[in-house]
């Protein structure tokens, strides 16, 4: 039987409709996608490590979602009848399924987490990691092809332990080994900030006198406050939305999210807190707020977890994503003294990047996007929002024994008068090499030396000033660039830069636009306006 789960696929990751409750939005990820591509990692695993199913061990673990039990028993029945064995590791983060790969009591050949990060209550998804990390998008395509097909899948071999089930509610239900992962996990983070701060006076307890603030949205993150922080003696009592709930009642689970920032902000402010901490869903994303409720986040975020590193690694590179800001760049460059590469969105993009310079020869510590993804190469450059928390955390009590906070450490950090984010759809089918298109033009027209205007043909061409209609005095093109198109604009055109690039997966090409000056944001997307205005398929309504 022939299935077609590429639409699935989202990058590195699978994500789907899991459940009903949002109209237009028909669920296409059920048990049955979940077995196929369950049995498809497992048939990619053991070719991976050239192990037998039967020898292999998986473990899996889902977020609050409230379709994740659901898809685990679909997972369970496209594994464990071939004899590998199954480690349910229940309620986990995303970062902490990889980590069973890493710890000794567990010794994982591979790991799957339940999961659609920030996305609504509907979805979910797939992540996948073998003990190398987590997979790429040609890992994930190959996958899914071998899911497509019961012809494929007949690789696998003998079902071996097809009786090993249970009757639930008059189905199947495969038996897994329940295992507490995220206690292992939670002492992983706890050993690691006993270790860095070496109180001197209380050594197991090095957090008493802190409080902080943790909000979870009601996502995974909630284990950190109460088995991480609460042990070592930090005041906890002001965190909230810890409890895990996969209707996400209070505020989107996501540091990106203005409400959920806006909410932990303010609770720092009323609670008088030390600190405050935000996790996205599955804990593989964090931001912070400072002692006076301003947040941490974005290009601050990238700032701080910077400035950690690079009191370990001085002079090393941070690889970021592309819509990171100018005055980062000083900040990392001339304050912290690093070299900063402005490199591509996704979080697999930054990561691998980094990987590669190390492979060469240059040493890269950290890779980042303004999003919370943060890898380090200390922790097997894993983005992990609780290993970023723990680091800010250790540095916040050993500045408090020096009598500072923790926004010392970036103050000297200056950020734009302006920045937004404009989403604008491209509405026919072709809708990549429309994109395309579409930012080769702007490259073309920003870098003209020359006034310009279309062609008859809707072409980009030069022309003397008086029959300009396309006029790019102020414009230059930033390099280097490695995503769409950077432009930066002088002083007299907006003072700021502008980045225009295709989604990573969706008919969107994304508009950041940032300015050194208030309204120049507005004066920018003017600037823009008559040379977007030619393309019939690019929605510039909310421009």
């Amino acid at each position: 039987m022939n299935r077609d789960y590429k639409k699935l696929q989202n990058g590195s990751d699978i994500r789907g409709v899991a459940l009903t409750g949002i109209e237009g939005e028909n669920p296409n990820l059920g048990q049955k996608e979940a077995e196929h591509l369950a049995s498809a990692f497992l048939m990619w695993l053991s070719a991976k490590t050239g192990e037998a199913p039967k020898k292999l061990r998986i473990a899996v673990g889902y977020d609050p979602r409230l379709s994740g039990k659901y898809l685990m028993q679909g997972i369970l029945n496209g594994i464990v009848p071939y004899g590998a064995t199954v480690l349910d590791c229940g309620l986990a983060s995303t970062p902490a399924m990889f980590m069973s790969t890493v710890f000794p009591e567990f010794s994982c050949h591979g790991a799957i987490m339940i999961t659609a990060s920030h996305l609504p209550f509907n979805r979910n998804g797939f992540k996948y990691f073998n003990r190398d990390g987590g997979l790429d998008k040609k890992d994930i395509s190959e996958i899914i092809s071998f899911a497509e097909s019961d012809q494929q899948l007949k690789q696998l071999g003998e079902r071996i332990n097809e009786n090993n089930f249970e009757m639930v509610l008059g189905k199947k239900v495969y038996n897994s080994v329940k295992v507490d992962l995220m206690s292992a996990y939670s002492e992983f983070l706890k050993n690691k900030i006993k270790d860095g701060v070496k109180h001197p006076a209380h050594y197991e307890t090095p957090l008493k006198g802190l409080k902080i603030v943790v909000d979870a949205g009601n996502g995974g993150g909630g284990f950190y406050a109460k088995k991480v922080l609460e042990p070592l003696g930090a005041d906890i009592s002001a965190s909230q939305f810890l409890e895990a709930d996969g209707t996400f009642p209070n505020h989107a689970p996501n540091p990106e999210d203005k409400e959920a920032m806006e909410s932990v902000c303010m609770q720092v402010i009323t609670s008088q807190a030390d600190l405050g901490l935000i996790f996205d869903t599955d804990v593989d994303r964090a931001s912070a707020v400072d002692h006076r409720g301003r947040e941490i986040n974005r290009n601050g975020i990238v700032a701080m977890a910077a400035a950690l590193v690079s009191e370990e690694h001085p002079g090393t590179t941070v690889v970021t994503d592309s819509i990171t800001s100018d005055q980062l760049t000083v900040f990392l460059e001339k304050n912290l003294g690093l070299k900063h590469k402005r490199f591509k969105r996704g979080y697999k993009n930054v990561i691998n990047e980094a990987i590669r310079l190390n492979a060469e020869g240059t040493d890269c510590q950290l890779a980042m996007e303004t999003s919370g993804h943060a890898a380090l190469k200390e922790n097997h450059f894993l983005d992990d929002g609780a290993y970023l928390a723990t680091k800010i955390v250790i540095k916040a009590a050993k500045l408090a024994l020096e009598g500072r906070n923790l926004d010392s450490l970036i103050s000297a950090m200056e950020e734009p008068a302006e920045a937004k984010e404009i989403r604008l759809p491209i509405t026919c089918e072709e809708f990549a090499s429309y994109g395309d298109k579409i930012i080769e033009d702007l490259r073309l027209w920003a870098s003209m030396k020359d006034c310009a205007q279309r062609d008859e043909s809707g072409n980009i061409v030069p022309v003397a000033e008086e029959g300009c209609c396309l006029c790019h005095c102020g414009m230059s093109v930033a390099e280097p660039n490695y995503e769409g198109v950077r432009v930066n604009f002088d002083k007299s055109h907006g003072d700021g830069w502008c980045l225009l690039r295709k989604s990573l997966h969706d008919p969107i090409m994304p508009l950041n636009i940032e300015s050194n000056t208030k309204g120049g944001c507005v004066v920018i997307a003017e600037k823009l306006r008559p040379f977007l205005e030619a393309y019939e398929n690019l929605d510039i309504s909310k421009l």
